[in-house]
């Protein structure tokens, strides 16, 4: 309700408030800097000076959360980095070792094929084998392999590798054989010279790396680095075969016999895989007949018996 003027009072305008004058005026720039703007871009530079003076001041608002940003980013790609360094490192062991299974697989796919390169044309059948244990003592030159009379096996088999003789079968089990190297010292091989036919016996000494020739003649014709080939004699290895290289050749005019030594043509203490013949001219050894029980002490021995007169 507006109040009641007093009786005899003087009438007054009501005043404009400074503050609406002043807001008035301001919203009259402000319309008509917008148009002249709008217009005429005249207020583009303002602006721009404006804009780069307070620069500084965004980046220093901004400054905290980039820098935390930042050192987040730095800390989670170490981490990556770090794992993913380890998943590499891991994939190339695994690599590592792949790599060498397929070169072992490679070298022993070389292997068996040059076993089965080396078989005699006339072989009935061929079977490769796989070393499983080596007796190489001084008297005695053997090794195990993985087949046995259920492959086949017999006593008497030849064995032999990429390069020649290894040597023969002697005590088959079911499962695995015995094999007699030819460097075993109770082991000879009908042998000949392939360059003039000359047969003699080439016996092992011991020594894997050496055979002897001990029933050559002071005057026989052999040189150093003939090859020896087996000879057929004996119906065991088949004819052609190389077995060893005379590597030595003394002849002492005191002495009857020339001494004579060769190198096994087969890697006997190396050898992983070796391969069994079974041919035709093949005559296989019959086996070792037990030893007669034995006779206690206090019992007599039987008397043999007269032979029946006619």
């Amino acid at each position: 309700m507006p109040a009641l003027r007093e009786p005899g009072a003087r009438y007054a305008p009501p005043r404009v408030s400074t503050l609406g004058l002043r807001a008035l005026v301001l919203i009259g720039l402000s319309i008509g800097l917008m148009v002249a703007d709008h217009r005429q871009q005249g207020l583009a530079l303002i602006r721009s000076g404006l804009s780069a003076a307070a620069w500084p001041l965004q980046m220093l608002v901004h400054s905290p959360v980039a820098a935390w940003d930042w050192v987040s980013s730095s800390t989670r790609t170490r981490h990556e980095l770090l794992t993913e360094n380890e998943a590499l490192r891991n994939t190339a062991r695994e690599n590592d070792l792949k790599l060498l299974r397929l070169e072992a697989i490679e070298q022993e796919n070389e292997r068996l094929r040059k076993l089965v390169n080396a078989a005699p044309r006339d072989a009935e059948r061929v079977q490769a084998a796989t070393v499983l244990r080596v007796d190489l003592d001084r008297l005695r030159h053997r090794v195990l392999i993985d087949r046995g009379a259920r492959d086949g096996v017999t006593r008497g088999q030849p064995v032999i590798d990429a390069s020649g003789i290894v040597g023969q079968t002697t005590n088959v089990g079911p499962m695995a054989a015995e094999v007699i190297l030819l460097s075993d010292p109770t082991h000879a091989v009908p042998v000949q010279v392939e360059r003039n036919g000359l047969r003699t016996i080439a016996v092992g000494t011991g020594d894997s790396e050496r055979l002897t020739l001990p029933y050559l003649p002071r005057n026989a014709d052999v040189q150093v680095d003939d090859l020896l080939v087996s000879s057929g004699l004996g119906g065991v290895f088949p004819a052609g075969l190389p077995v060893a290289r005379i590597a030595e050749v003394r002849r002492d005019p005191s002495q009857p016999l020339a001494i004579v030594n060769a190198r096994p043509a087969a890697a006997l203490d190396r050898d992983r895989e070796v391969l069994l013949l079974w041919s035709k001219a093949r005559v296989a050894l019959p086996e070792a007949e037990p030893p007669p029980p034995p006779v206690a002490a206090h019992e007599p021995r039987p008397k043999p018996r007269p032979a029946a007169k006619p």
